[in-house]
């Protein structure tokens, strides 16, 4: 019963470069605080930088916040840098905003809600060189760029009808050491330089597959969308006969994620039904596409997204991987 207030959520990771980013092993651990709550940061929040909380929300909750401020001064009112602020009454959502000199900017507002009363969330927020990626339940929520440099925080803020069961960092020693890199990479636009030693791919892009498609194959890819792009496309083909064994279609405007295949110079009938549709402009991702004996199976960000049984039976035959769209392609793996 995720409602209980007792209840230990199971082990919970995130998943970057093939690697398991544990988020039980946190530093600087507070467990319980008392709401409200304004607690020093230990350290700066350079990019990579994870901010782990975990709560509960009571059924009475009207609204509650999570802020990233500048001080804890109360008259005048400290600068918040990130203002997170989910709202239960009248509409669901969550109200995005920066505080400076006591202004508040343009609000910035989420209407797909991850949290329910009476549930008990996880948020991860990320920090990243241009914005604040934030994932609540495993799942990618919103993004926020920054109006004030995140270098500028030291004090975190809870505030609202809300139960934190416990407040963690990872100041990204690991993440620096082994994907911080990845981290850097996810938040370049089109004027930028890729980082040292991550790979970057224009699209189109069309390797051939390290080795032939078969049941128990991964196809791992790491991308990251352009803030204007509308639409980009991932295909699994077979070299031999350019039959099209998997058409991958995301469709932001619409929040389609289209599949289908092309076989003997023609389209089949298109799959469209999703629960929940995984991208956002300007986010990261990190695309798995698994090949199981009946059918493919994608994830993103870690999270399962569909099925597509196959109807392209020669599943040897796959050798190439097209990625087109205006998309910045990050790495491609096969194995």
């Amino acid at each position: 019963n995720l409602s209980s207030h007792t209840e230990e959520r199971p082990q919970s990771t995130l998943k970057w470069k093939g690697k398991m980013l544990s988020l039980n092993n946190l530093q600087n651990v507070i467990y319980n605080p008392i709401i409200p709550y304004v607690g020093t940061i230990p350290e700066q929040l350079e990019p990579g930088t994870l901010i782990v909380i975990r709560g509960h929300v009571p059924g009475d909750s009207d609204r509650f916040q999570v802020d990233l401020q500048c001080g804890s001064s109360v008259n005048p009112r400290a600068d918040v840098v990130f203002h997170f602020n989910p709202r239960f009454k009248r509409t669901n959502c969550i109200v995005c905003n920066t505080l400076k000199n006591e202004k508040w900017g343009r609000e910035e507002i989420t209407y797909d809600m991850p949290f329910r009363k009476e549930k008990s969330f996880e948020i991860v927020m990320m920090v990243l060189k241009d914005k604040f990626q934030v994932a609540v339940n495993g799942k990618h929520t919103l993004l926020y760029a920054h109006r004030i440099s995140p270098k500028k925080i030291d004090t975190l803020g809870i505030y609202g009808k809300v139960s934190i069961h416990s407040v963690g960092f990872s100041f990204s020693s690991d993440l620096r050491s082994a994907q911080a890199s990845t981290l850097e990479v996810a938040v370049l636009n089109g004027e930028d330089a890729p980082s040292a030693g991550m790979s970057q791919f224009t699209a189109p892009f069309i390797p051939a597959l390290t080795a032939a498609l078969s049941p128990h194959s991964l196809v791992i890819e790491e991308t990251l969308i352009k803030s204007y792009l509308k639409s980009f496309n991932v295909d699994l083909i077979s070299g031999k006969s350019k039959d099209i064994a998997l058409h991958l279609n995301p469709r932001l405007n619409s929040k389609a994620f289209i599949r289908n295949s092309f076989l003997q110079e023609s389209w089949g009938e298109e799959e469209r039904n999703i629960t929940c549709f995984p991208f956002s402009p300007g986010m990261y991702f990190e695309m798995i596409i698994y090949c199981d004996v009946k059918e493919f199976k994608v994830a993103v960000n870690g999270v399962h997204s569909l099925e597509y049984k196959h109807r392209f039976k020669e599943l040897p035959s796959i050798d190439t991987l097209e990625v087109d769209g205006d998309i910045q392609l990050l790495e491609v793996r096969s194995w």
